[in-house]
């Protein structure tokens, strides 16, 4: 059985029971992932590589601990988020904000110009409002449209209940809706 067709659980229980060289494909999973979860979050390149690497290396120490039963997508991103949020802590940002511009991560490049035209569009509008935003409004948009996390994901990952994971997602849409209104940028569904 070719190996990126085993769950990651599955996975998971094979490194539990020694087969640590099967860790690397873990990485080659969730790496881009927690990169861009976490840029989200920081808005900065420099420390999201350090968080992710911090991250994966929590994960490793902690694997045996990890519960095959439950969602293993669920796990790493809650250490990233814990990651981050540690982050912010010891470097008392507050909310992060470092300026990097991450529309040229998201999309790659391809020949309709005017459809790259209109994604960038609005990964400027999405940059600059989620910057804005407190990092709790912040975390659970990311989660819920960037990442494609369900409710139940998103509650599993922050540690809230779904109903809070709702009202998070519907009150951030408003946050942003108000400031790309306010700052005259239009407003898009």
């Amino acid at each position: 059985m070719p190996i990126e067709t085993v769950t990651d659980e599955n996975l998971v229980k094979n490194i539990q029971k020694g087969e640590k060289s099967l860790y690397s494909e873990l990485i080659v999973r969730y790496q881009d992932k927690l990169l861009r979860y976490v840029r989200y979050l920081t808005n900065s390149s420099e420390y999201s590589d350090d968080i992710v690497q911090e991250s994966f290396i929590k994960v490793y120490k902690n694997i045996n601990s990890f519960k095959t039963e439950m969602k293993f997508s669920s796990w790493i991103y809650r250490i990233a988020h814990n990651e981050t949020i540690n982050r912010v802590k010891k470097i008392n940002f507050g909310f992060l904000s470092f300026g990097d511009d991450l529309s040229e991560d998201l999309f790659p490049d391809s020949s309709n110009i005017e459809a790259d035209y209109e994604k960038e569009e609005t990964v400027k509008k999405i940059d600059f409002t989620l910057d804005k935003l407190p990092l709790k409004y912040r975390d659970a948009l990311t989660l819920y449209y960037i990442e494609d996390k369900s409710y139940e994901e998103i509650s599993d990952i922050l540690r809230i209940s779904v109903g809070t994971v709702g009202t998070l997602i519907r009150r951030g849409k408003k946050k942003m809706k108000d400031l790309l209104i306010k700052e005259g940028i239009g407003y898009a569904k």
